[in-house]
């Protein structure tokens, strides 16, 4: 389970830090948020701690509770939120990739696109830091997001720290948490009990509680007793909470809300089920329209049937046609290319655990649409484990265990070396 701990910054002392900076209320974890009537300040100039995890937020200020949009990321005229991002030179090639393809998940599924940072005044500048903690909502300037090299290259993870940019709290901070889950303080420190605050005023987008939220802790979370939870679900004490797989259907459709999205896209992320258009049944809408159905299943590969396949013919299928992809985005190897006509496709299979299916919808006729079924197939071999979490070198993904800053240790600015010596935390379960 997630299991971050305190983790307080110092000021370096360096002559660009703006003088007397203004104390800020901690929450959540490892992360900043600055009062937007000040300059942008560094990271090393704060000196406090990091709660639940991976934010430091003011009293009052969230993307979801900003009134003004002075913290949320600008929407372009079409419609795509556009966030400039700039890695630093720390990051190899496969890390570089597997933080983009945790982005990629973003820009299918929601209007947000992570763009190549040249000279927007607002970015997010990407550090291999001590630890995994970001900005909480748009602050201005270049803020800092990190993700370090050696313990927050999980998928999960990084979607994790990049909502909390977006602007998002913990799920188990909604002011309806107590609906949903039972924190069990017996079992954690005085030390780390406001690591559980709850939002008593949090703007719940009209969507319900997400277990499954990659923003939500798992069971054990900063528990002090080996083997003792210290959040449980209610009624249910067996459902699961704490994922780092990626954005569940819920993640997405509270970005797209808040963000005010226009977007056709669900995840499916059971070990089966089944899809279809959204006319199965009827004639086609008057407008265009693509949609997207990203499958993830627990584990082993993805394997699709279609039950039932009717679209309009045309040339190269151009008007209309489904498309599946062997990943998470179109750039993804493709499995079945556009396909259209009332011939069904053979069975697909992925190479993993995750499929993309692009649906593309073109304009008036009569057509039955399409219903798929997937479930899992055979193991793949190739793969390390029976997950996929994009570990780093070095680190098993069956462990799930990574090296942490922990503790009490110090930041000494953007990435100076913690005053104490490192933990070992497990991450996920």
């Amino acid at each position: 389970q997630a299991s971050f701990g305190w983790q307080p910054l110092r000021v370096c002392g360096q002559a660009s830090c703006t003088n007397n900076p203004r104390e800020e209320q901690v929450w959540e974890g490892w992360s900043f948020l600055v009062n937007t009537k000040q300059a942008p300040l560094k990271a090393s100039c704060f000196s406090q701690r990091l709660r639940e995890g991976d934010i430091v937020v003011t009293k009052s200020r969230s993307a979801i509770g900003c009134s003004d949009h002075s913290c949320f990321w600008p929407q372009s005229s079409d419609g795509i939120v556009r966030v400039p991002y700039v890695f630093s030179p720390d990051y190899d090639e496969a890390q570089i990739r597997w933080i983009n393809e945790a982005m990629a998940e973003f820009e299918i599924l929601t209007c947000i696109d992570f763009v190549n940072h040249t000279t927007e005044s607002d970015y997010l500048s990407i550090k291999s830091g001590k630890g995994c903690w970001s900005h909480y909502g748009k602050i201005g300037g270049g803020q800092i997001l990190s993700l370090m090299k050696k313990g927050c290259m999980w998928k999960g993870v990084i979607q994790h720290e990049l909502n909390h940019a977006l602007g998002f709290l913990h799920e188990q901070s909604r002011s309806d948490r107590d609906s949903y889950v039972k924190i069990m303080w017996e079992y954690i420190s005085a030390g780390n009990k406001g690591n559980f605050k709850k939002s008593e005023n949090s703007n719940n987008l009209g969507l319900q509680y997400d277990y499954s939220s990659v923003m939500h802790y798992g069971t054990n979370a900063f528990s002090n007793t080996p083997g003792r939870a210290t959040i449980i679900p209610i009624p249910d004490a067996s459902v699961p909470i704490g994922q780092r797989y990626g954005l569940s259907n819920l993640d997405v459709a509270k970005i797209n809300k808040l963000y005010n999205c226009n977007r056709c896209s669900t995840v499916l992320d059971s070990p089966s089920g089944s899809l279809s258009s959204d006319n199965h049944t009827s004639k086609y809408s008057s407008s265009n329209a693509t949609c997207f159905w990203l499958i993830r299943i627990p584990s082993k590969r993805v394997s699709l049937q279609f039950d039932a396949f009717s679209l309009k013919s045309s040339t190269d299928c151009k008007t209309e046609y489904v498309k599946i992809y062997d990943g998470v985005s179109q750039s993804s190897e493709v499995l079945l290319d556009k396909t259209c006509g009332t011939k069904s496709p053979p069975v697909v299979t992925a190479s993993g655990r995750t499929v993309l299916v692009e649906f593309v919808r073109g304009g008036t006729g009569a057509a039955t649409g399409f219903k798929i079924s997937y479930s899992s197939g055979r193991s793949n071999p190739r793969k390390n484990g029976s997950i996929n979490l994009y570990p780093s070198p070095g680190i098993a993904a069956t462990s799930l265990a990574a090296t942490l800053s922990a503790g009490h240790s110090e930041l000494k600015g953007n990435m100076c070396p913690p005053s104490s010596t490192s933990s070992r935390f497990g991450i996920l379960t």
